[in-house]
Parts: C-alpha cells; structure tokens; sequence
C-alpha cells in the first residue's frame, strides 16, 4: 500500500523538492489510513462474532468511503505533483486556470468515488 500512496507519504530523493503535499496532508492521510485499518480489525471481529449480514455489509461500505476519500486525496496529489506547471517551475504559489481546472476533475472523480 505504501507504494500506492508514495505521492502523499513518502519523499524519494529526486522529487523531495517536487513534493507539492503539506504536513496538513500528510496527517490526514495517515489518519485516514488509521481509520481504514481500525475499522477492516472491527469487521474481522464481526465476522469472528457471527455478526449479521446487514452489520457486516454497513462496516464494509463504511471501509470504501473511507478508502475511496483516501484515494481522492493521493489523485489530487499526484494530479498536482505530475501537472501543476508552479511546482516543477517553483513558481510561486498562486491562483490560476490550472487550480480551477484540477478542482472541476477532483470534483468528478469525487462524485465517481461515492
């Protein structure tokens, strides 16, 4: 998994200067992945309980919400850190076209993930 969200987590050496992600996001999505590793333990403990199929099927759908926020969160970032022309240039941060642009995609994807 660790390898799927090396956009957000983990820093290489040649793209520690490209890294478009802030502490901010990288807390939430630990925190996220936190969540998603607390909740598939309560599902496994239901499951061993002989919880029933409705109660299972609700941590289920509860585990992709949040893996599919999470997955929200590392498209953004990589959509950022592979497009966003001001990180490769090291521009300054600034609104522009790009950031509505990313923002009408983020938003699609975000409705495709629920």
């Amino acid at each position: 998994m660790d390898e799927h969200i090396s956009c957000i987590v983990c820093l290489s050496a040649e793209q520690e200067d490209l890294m478009p992600y802030t502490p901010e996001e990288k807390s939430r999505a630990v925190t996220r992945i936190r969540r998603i590793r607390g909740q598939a333990e309560a599902l496994e403990r239901a499951i061993q309980a002989g919880a029933s199929c409705a109660a299972l099927l609700q941590q289920i759908v509860a585990m992709r919400g949040a893996t599919n926020g999470l997955m929200a969160e590392v498209m953004e970032s990589h959509l950022r850190e592979t497009f966003d022309p001001r990180i490769k240039s090291k521009a300054a941060p600034k609104a522009t076209d790009y950031d509505e642009d990313l923002e009408g995609v983020m938003k699609i994807l975000r409705t495709y993930l629920k």
